[in-house]
């Protein structure tokens, strides 16, 4: 079976175990080593007991459908790791009043600052200006962006 078989046959079998939840899916994909890696998230944050809840869940469902007759296969279900970049409309409203990076697809310098607001086009972010603490929001549209990702400030 080919990967991107899998990885929808996988999603498929994920969908009602998300529902009624806050959690949702924001990456699937597979190690060449059979190793299904899964990225959840929630709107509320995803704790582990939800990660570890799924993962036996699903792993019932994919050894019931016998995805991997042999069993030569892993399952993680985590979320995604502060490196990741964000991907999706829910991602980025969780987000709102955090620290982003922003990279852009024409190479242009990053923008750093707190997120402020998104709509379906577009996304604010107020960024500073001065050593003064002045700050002035920014627009910027969703097609220029190649990645955003939050920033941990301590």
């Amino acid at each position: 079976m080919k990967e991107q078989e899998i990885i929808t046959i996988v999603q498929e079998l994920l969908a009602p175990l998300l529902e009624g939840t806050d959690m949702f899916v924001v990456r699937v994909f597979i190690k060449p080593t059979n190793n299904i890696k899964i990225f959840l998230d929630a709107d509320e944050g995803l704790a582990i007991s939800k990660s570890a809840t799924i993962n036996k869940r699903l792993r019932a469902l994919i050894e019931e459908k016998q995805l991997f007759p042999d069993g030569d296969y892993s399952l993680e279900v985590s979320s995604p790791g502060v490196d990741e970049p964000l991907t999706s409309m829910r991602q980025y409203k969780k987000n709102i009043g955090r620290t982003v990076a922003i990279t852009f697809l024409d190479g242009s310098p990053e923008k750093v600052g707190v997120l402020k607001e998104v709509t379906d086009e577009q996304l604010q972010i107020e960024v500073k200006i001065s050593k003064k603490k002045e700050t002035i929001l920014v627009a910027i549209p969703f097609l220029t962006i190649k990645t955003i990702t939050v920033q941990i400030v301590f």
